[in-house]
């Protein structure tokens, strides 16, 4: 009796380590907006895995990131900062730039 009640210890702490949010949670990957321009110009993630892409824009006008073949679009307000859940991505390159600043608020995501 004592070793099935071990085992079951067992399963039921290794469920809890798979199933807490810290084992899959989503790293971080930071863009930068200053000056009209994306830092990094290109940012390196890993292929399948979520991550939360944390767009900080230091300039004082707002800025709209748009990515097409992220599907992402969304407004980083002056002096502020939004967060993007995104993937898991597939293997390949992902072209983002900013709708108000196009000819130089450009840049991509590679997914390795």
């Amino acid at each position: 009796m004592q070793q099935s009640l071990r085992s079951v210890l067992v399963a039921l702490t290794g469920f809890l380590w798979v199933a807490s949010p810290v084992a899959g949670a989503a790293e971080d990957y930071t863009l930068t907006i200053k000056d009209h321009r994306f830092s990094p110009a290109e940012l390196q993630v890993p292929a399948g895995r979520k991550i939360k892409l944390v767009v900080k824009n230091e300039d004082a006008s707002p800025e709209e990131f748009e990515s097409k073949s992220l599907r992402k679009e969304k407004i980083v307000p002056g002096n502020g900062q939004v967060v993007m859940p995104l993937g898991p991505l597939d293997p390949g390159s992902y072209d983002f730039y900013g709708e108000f600043h196009e000819a130089t608020a450009q840049g991509r995501i590679v997914a390795k």
